[in-house]
């Protein structure tokens, strides 16, 4: 495994990097889970921010500064909801990975962390994801050299093990 990625279990509005990853809602405005705690903790500057953005479509990226964050921005991307997985789920969620790390690399951050994408609310299945987010991080880190940090939390131990497993395994 690439040595500049890096998985730990912890609450992702803590991390102290150039970028967090919102798993979003396509309103960009705010909701539940991560993306409830993101704003939260950005404060309300995120959400004046964000209703510049006009909203954002199921796998792509967009970027905000973190306001009151110790991440300097924050990425966000909505993923897709889970509709048995046979809609392109994996191809947008692989999206979302990918399209984030690119707007990371094209404004030159050097650290990232994301957090477990679509596999809340949205019902996505968290191995199928975990395997997803693997792939797709580990693709890009072997074709590109900016990023010196890519980090992926989860908030639960459970996830955070399972997570751990499966990145020993070849993916």
């Amino acid at each position: 495994m690439d040595k500049r990625l890096e998985i730990t279990q912890g609450d992702i509005t803590q991390l102290e990097v150039e970028a967090v990853v919102n798993a979003a809602n396509s309103s960009l405005l705010g909701g539940g889970g991560v993306d409830g705690a993101i704003h939260r903790a950005a404060g309300p500057e995120l959400l004046e921010f964000n209703k510049t953005l006009k909203g954002c479509k199921t796998g792509e990226a967009k970027l905000s500064p973190g306001f009151n964050l110790k991440a300097k921005n924050i990425i966000s991307t909505v993923g897709p909801i889970w509709r048995g997985g046979n809609n392109n789920e994996d191809g947008l969620l692989a999206n979302c990975y990918k399209n984030s790390l690119l707007l990371a690399e094209k404004h030159h951050l050097s650290s990232i962390a994301f957090p477990s994408i679509s596999t809340g609310v949205y019902g996505f299945p968290f191995e199928r994801a975990a395997k997803i987010a693997l792939k797709t991080t580990l693709s890009f880190l072997a074709q590109n050299s900016s990023l010196q940090k890519v980090i992926l939390i989860t908030y639960s131990g459970d996830d955070y093990n399972s997570l751990v497993q499966l990145s020993k395994q070849e993916i």
